[in-house]
């Protein structure tokens, strides 16, 4: 079996005089907490504090950065154990599972996820010999053996992978039981939940009813207009403030921001009621409430997140059968210019507003993104998401974006995943190109060290810090 050897310098420029001055950010920008102000893990393993079951379960289920590279090479996902809609057989067997894992491992070379497994392999369960159809069974033991001892129990990891707060993902009909039992639990770690209604703004889908009912449910009355709504919105948003959110999100095909007249969005609502909405009326339901979300923002401080340009669940033979959320997303083209100019001219000029943007179409960066930034007090750049979250994907988002909007208008690093294990994978990964980055801008003499080191600081730590308003309630560390 071959050993499993992480280089020190990794990531890291060929040239000698870079590479010297970027080892040296990155020992400073390695001390910083991780602070996780955006990501989609499920609060309940924080909540109970259960051992992990076993590899499989915790590596490869919940990351569709795996399967979906699998699938794409013509393994099913019922050889890969995901649970289909339709109750049919698909493989139990986590060993079976984890050796077609181990035998294909060898595609993942070169990609951002081989990268962020080769360090939770290396770095947090401390395997010594890398991946393969040969080792397979060894690694699977060595990690099953290491998740049984009370160190790598879920709130053991997150103090040993020093994060400062992790927030999840949350529909605005969700209980937030979790949240709540890791508050009553008195342990120290911070939880934040994050208010994400898509689900009741899109008005077209079949289920839209029963999201709705669920909004009654929890806000304990009936919703039989506009005005209804938009209260119910506003008692979710309050719930969740209490419980600990700092931000909003919003998931969107077209980032279009437009306010309809009151008697617009009513007539939009009655339509919905009756079953009657169409693709359009949902796109104008859309654009408004982006409007309404942002004015909120303005009255209750929560930062406005926007994740723009996903064509979700693109392969509808896979939707129908293993349902969302299983890779089968694909990025479309995005304009930002005329869609969010309603949303800036009304609200961009107001710096009690945070509005960050996210987008997956990299052609934006400094055509349209870097400009709308560089101007508007309310604006801030997301970092590189989803498909873009890797070496060179991070190094081109640096580098289209900085010269105009500059660094200080970017929202730091968030990790965005379901995968618990590999938050410290990610971070380490982008702090190491934002390392690289900094280190050829001081080998360019563009920058000195001094200035190095404050932005190495602002892009590990600070930026995020600040940008969603994370210093009101937590100190910074020193």
């Amino acid at each position: 079996m071959e050993p499993l050897r992480l280089h020190p310098d990794r990531y890291f420029d060929p040239d000698p005089t870079v590479r010297r001055i970027a080892r040296e950010l990155y020992e400073e920008m390695r001390t910083f907490p991780l602070v996780c102000p955006h990501g989609h893990v499920d609060p309940a393993i924080l909540a109970t504090n259960e051992p992990f079951p076993e590899p499989t379960s915790l590596i490869i289920k919940p990351d569709h950065y795996i399967f979906r590279l699998l699938y794409s090479q013509g393994i099913p996902l019922e050889a890969l154990g995901i649970p289909r809609r339709d109750g049919q057989p698909v493989e139990t067997d986590p060993r079976k599972i984890w050796q077609i894992f181990a035998e294909h491992y060898y595609l993942f070379a070169g990609t951002p996820t081989g990268a962020w497994l080769d360090y939770e392999f290396a770095e947090v369960f401390e395997v010594p010999y890398k991946l393969d159809g040969e080792s397979a069974q060894y690694v699977y033991d060595h990690i099953l053996e290491r998740l049984q001892s009370p160190e790598y129990r879920p709130r053991a990891l997150f103090e040993r992978f020093n994060i400062e707060i992790l927030t999840t993902t949350d529909a605005a009909t969700d209980t937030l039981e979790h949240h709540q039992a890791i508050r009553a639990s008195g342990w120290p770690g911070r939880v934040a939940p994050c208010f994400r209604p898509d689900a009741v703004f899109k008005i077209a889908r079949p289920d839209w009813h029963e999201h709705l009912q669920l909004l009654e449910q929890r806000c304990g009355f009936s919703i039989r207009s506009y005005e209804d709504f938009i209260r119910a919105l506003e008692n979710r948003r309050a719930f969740f403030k209490e419980m600990g959110a700092f931000a909003t999100d919003h998931a969107v095909l077209v980032p279009r921001t437009h306010r309809l007249a009151p008697e617009q969005a009513e007539t939009l609502f009655q339509k919905a009621l009756r079953g009657e909405a169409t693709e359009a009326d949902q796109a104008d339901f859309e654009a408004h409430l982006l409007m309404e979300m942002a004015r909120m923002s303005l009255e209750d401080g929560l930062v406005m997140q926007i994740h723009a340009g996903a064509f979700y669940n693109h392969n509808t033979y896979i939707y129908e059968r293993f349902g969302p959320d299983k890779g089968g997303d694909i990025p479309v083209q995005a304009e930002f210019t005329y869609n969010l100019r309603e949303l800036l001219v009304t609200y961009g000029n107001d710096p009690r507003l945070t509005v960050i943007v996210f987008t997956l179409d990299e052609s934006t960066y400094s055509r349209e993104l870097a400009p709308l930034a560089g101007h508007y007090p309310a604006l801030k750049i997301g970092p590189a998401w989803w498909f873009h979250d890797s070496i060179e994907g991070i190094m081109r988002y640096r580098e289209w974006i900085t010269e105009t909007a500059s660094i200080y208008n970017t929202a730091g690093f968030n990790d965005d995943t379901r995968a618990f294990c590999s938050i410290p994978a990610r971070h380490d990964l982008a702090r190491r190109i934002d390392a690289n980055y900094l280190a050829r801008l001081v080998a360019r003499h563009i920058i000195d060290m001094s200035d190095a080191r404050r932005m190495a600081r602002a892009m590990a730590y600070d930026l995020v810090r600040k940008t969603y308003r994370i210093d009101q309630f937590i100190p910074a560390a020193a």
